[in-house]
This record gives structure tokens, C-alpha cells and sequence, in this order.
């Protein structure tokens, strides 16, 4: 599908989606101010309800751009309702897979585009902050794009894990925090300590934002089944040794740091 369609396909999607979706459920939005009205920009937001996908294009005054499973576009229900919220296909067979995904959004950002990734890799069942990985960081330092963190909160609520249909009238709180930029870092692109601060920061903002429990470990290497159900095989890491997400990092026990000082702060797990 080219782009020219997909961006007709997201218009079309925002303008029929948006007025249901605010009929069913209230709004709050905080802090779009921090995203810029043009140029570059990567999205990184929590992950803890499949509405995720749908709220984040809506209050967002520009065009977002996902990268997501060929599949999708074999299935008729799947096939126009996902690129019209902006998400392009990638093709996941293969080792080089995130590698593409990676590829793809970074040409994304050098065309002056949103780019949204979930730094988690994966949604949270639990409901709990999990770990980021370092694609969104290596990203930033290829492109010079600012990461703007997010925090959703309340779209769990609205359709929780395993949830046939979400509840209506109810309220999703959606905040934007202030851009954490790469670059004082541009020279040092292969850094592993240095993608892994930058995206700590990032994770410390998201966890300010959500509100939520932090846990240092990523969700794609942790059991998040519920009671009863088989495990997950996890999807990553990939052949080529790299996670999900490109980052090809280890799952060092680092907790997140704040973006004033990624070197201070202690070990975040209490709920706020």
C-alpha cells in the first residue's frame, strides 16, 4: 500500500473514528505543547490495553506512524482499519526483522514524521511499567529525533487484558512529557551504556506520567499469563541476536533514571 494511501486511509479513519470515540469515552490530554507541530518526533508511550493504538492517533494533531505485522494485512478486519491509525506493515519472518522495522521508521523520521513505538516491545497484562528497550534511543541518535514520552492511563480500565468488548463512558487521561533529546550523545551512536541511559530516562518519564509500578525486567522475558493460561513464547530475541525491538541489548538489571540526572537516582519500584 503507498504511503499517498495511507495517509488518505488515516485521515478518512480519524475523521469517522474520532466523534465515536469521544461520544463513548471523555478525554483528557495533557501537554501536547511538548509535541512539535512539524519535524521529527518518536512517541513513546505505555502499553497497557490494545486502545492504546486507537486513543494515541485521535488526540494527536498530527499524523503517527506504527510499524506492525504483515499479517495484519491478510486479515479483511485488520486490513484497512490498521493503516487508517497509521500503521505500516513489516514483514517478521526472517533475523533481520527489527532490523527492518528499525530501517523503516528511521526513513519515517528523516522525512520530518511522528514516529510511535511502545518501548516495552509488547502490552502489559500485569498493568505494571516494564523495562524499555533500546530502539526508540537508537533511533534518536541515527535520526536526532526527540523522544517524547507518554503516560496512558485509564485505557486499561476501559478494556482490560482478555476484555470481548470496552466499557463505554468512562475517562482515558493521556500526557505528554517534555522531549528527551539525544543530543549530547550524537557521537557516540553504538554506545550500549548510552542507549540504555537514554531510554532509562525516557522509561523514568513514562513511570512520572502513568503513575505506574515499575518493574526491571522486560515484558517480553517475563511470565505475564494469567492463572491457567500456557505461557507465551516470547518474540524475541531474534536469530540475528538482537531483541524485538532491534536493541540487541542484554537484560542488564538497570533501573530507570531521570532525565535531569540518568546517573542519580535510585532503583524506582514503589507505586505512586
Amino acid at each position: 500500500m503507498a504511503d499517498r494511501d495511507v495517509g488518505q486511509l488515516f485521515s478518512v479513519g480519524k475523521a469517522v473514528l474520532t466523534p465515536l470515540f469521544t461520544f463513548a469515552w471523555r478525554f483528557r490530554v495533557e501537554g501536547l505543547e511538548h509535541v512539535p507541530a512539524d519535524g521529527p518526533a518518536i512517541i513513546c508511550p505505555n502499553h497497557t490495553s490494545v486502545l492504546d493504538s486507537f486513543f494515541l492517533p485521535l488526540v494527536l494533531p498530527r499524523r503517527i506512524t506504527y510499524v506492525g505485522k504483515a499479517e495484519y494485512m491478510d486479515d479483511w478486519k485488520t486490513k484497512y482499519v490498521f493503516p487508517a491509525l497509521g500503521m505500516i506493515p513489516i514483514d517478521r519472518a526472517g533475523g533481520n526483522a527489527s532490523e527492518r522495522a528499525l530501517a523503516a521508521a528511521q526513513r519515517l523520521l528523516e522525512d520530518g514524521e511522528l514516529f510511535g513505538i511502545y518501548p516495552e516491545g509488547t502490552r502489559s497484562r500485569s498493568g505494571k511499567l516494564h523495562k524499555g528497550h533500546t530502539g526508540p534511543a537508537r533511533l534518536a541518535l541515527r535520526t536526532g529525533a526527540p523522544i517524547i514520552p507518554v503516560g496512558i492511563r485509564g485505557a486499561r480500565e476501559i478494556m482490560p487484558p482478555d476484555a470481548k468488548l470496552p466499557k463505554p463512558f468512562m475517562t482515558c487521561r493521556i500526557r505528554f512529557g517534555r522531549p528527551v533529546r539525544p543530543d549530547r550523545y550524537r557521537d557516540r551512536t553504538d554506545d550500549r551504556m548510552v542507549l540504555r541511559q537514554i531510554i532509562d530516562e525516557v522509561m523514568y518519564e513514562i513511570r512520572a506520567l502513568s503513575g505506574q509500578e515499575y518493574v526491571n525486567e522486560y515484558a517480553t522475558k517475563r511470565d505475564e499469563r494469567l492463572p491457567g493460561q500456557a505461557a507465551r513464547i516470547p518474540s524475541g530475541p531474534s536469530a540475528n541476536g538482537h531483541d524485538a525491538d532491534g536493541s540487541g541489548d542484554e537484560a542488564e538489571q538497570r533501573p530507570p533514571r531521570s532525565s535531569a540526572d540518568a546517573l542519580a537516582h535510585p532503583r524506582v519500584s514503589a507505586k505512586t
